[in-house]
């Protein structure tokens, strides 16, 4: 299961924010994904809870937001949404010259901490 991977990444990627911002314990951490980024949130929410444990992220909720697929058309600027699986074509010329530009994201947005405010992360991951 590629979510355990995923998981485990968010901790690390948190533990190490903690560690160096002096963070005893983490609450929540907020994740963007995307409608295409192949990641199944069910799956990831059960391998962040085993990720997590024996670290300052134990008992903290991972707060998942879905981001919708959507693309541009190169040669009528048109944006739409493309659906899971994908439809890439466009609604308002019907050409295939698209580019997807949302839907892939995989991104830590913020991270909530037992002993103050809360800290904007800076992972990211597309594609």
């Amino acid at each position: 299961m590629h979510e355990m991977s995923v998981a485990l990444a968010l901790v690390d990627h948190v533990a190490e924010a903690a560690r160096a911002d002096g963070r005893e314990r983490a609450l929540a951490v907020h994740v963007q994904i995307g409608e295409l980024a192949g990641v199944v949130a069910d799956a990831l929410d059960f391998a962040f809870e085993l990720a997590r444990e024996g670290t300052p992220l134990e008992g903290a909720r991972l707060v998942v937001e879905t981001v919708p697929a959507r693309a541009r058309c190169r040669d009528c600027a048109a944006e739409f949404a493309v659906g899971a699986p994908p439809d890439l074509a466009c609604r308002g010329c019907g050409g295939t010259n698209v580019e997807l530009s949302h839907g892939r994201e995989l991104r830590i947005t913020a991270v909530e901490w037992a002993d103050g405010p809360a800290y904007a992360a800076s992972a990211d991951r597309k594609g």
